[in-house]
């Protein structure tokens, strides 16, 4: 297991070198999504209308946070946690052809994820659950906010991070996922507790 620094843009070859354990800090834009804004910009690529952003490069975060308005108009945020990731698991190809390198959540994903991590070379980064005090600490700012009439958990947040972290790679590029492997242990483990 290694640790990484990295800044958005995110490089496909700096995902490609990182397995499962490792840990990772990032620095840069992180960008929240969830069901509805994933929905929103599957439809917009399906017309084939300009996104809001560019994520090329991009680690979008699967997390609903806690955001305050400030008196000037802008926004600050009190807390931030990862949301559980496998409902976002039918946009698995979508993320890896917008050139997303970096989904952020909890709980893992699917088959479907997997293969889009080798495909188009991108990760799932396990964020902690149960820490969105600490992992608030790594957001500078926030940068601006896209659809908030989806509601503050679903809208799109521009999040300014400086080493925000600890992220655990829980499935990398080269087919391997730490969810898989707990799995088949777990079973395993049935299968020695209960022999049939």
């Amino acid at each position: 297991m290694a640790t990484y620094h990295f800044s958005t843009p995110l490089r496909e070859e700096d995902m490609r070198k990182l397995h499962i354990g490792d840990v990772v800090y990032l620095t840069g834009h992180v960008f929240t999504a969830r069901d509805m804004a994933h929905l929103k910009i599957r439809g917009l690529l399906e017309d084939k209308q300009p996104l809001p952003k560019d994520f090329t490069g991009a680690a979008v975060f699967h997390a609903g946070p806690v955001a305050l308005k400030n008196a000037d108009g802008s926004w600050r945020l009190n807390v931030i946690g990862p949301t559980t990731s496998i409902r976002m698991e039918p946009y698995a190809d979508v993320v890896g052809k917008m050139g997303i390198r970096a989904v952020i959540g909890k709980g893992g994903m699917d088959t479907d994820t997997l293969q889009a991590c080798s495909k188009y070379g991108y990760v799932y980064l396990q964020a902690a659950p149960g820490c969105a005090a600490k992992l608030a600490r790594g957001i500078e700012r926030i940068n601006d906010v896209t659809w908030f009439e989806l509601g503050m958990p679903e809208a799109i947040w521009d999040l300014q991070a400086k080493d925000f972290g600890p992220l655990v790679v829980g499935m990398d590029t080269h087919g391997q996922s730490i969810y898989q492997k707990l799995k088949e242990l777990a079973f395993q483990k049935i299968d020695e507790t209960y022999p049939a």
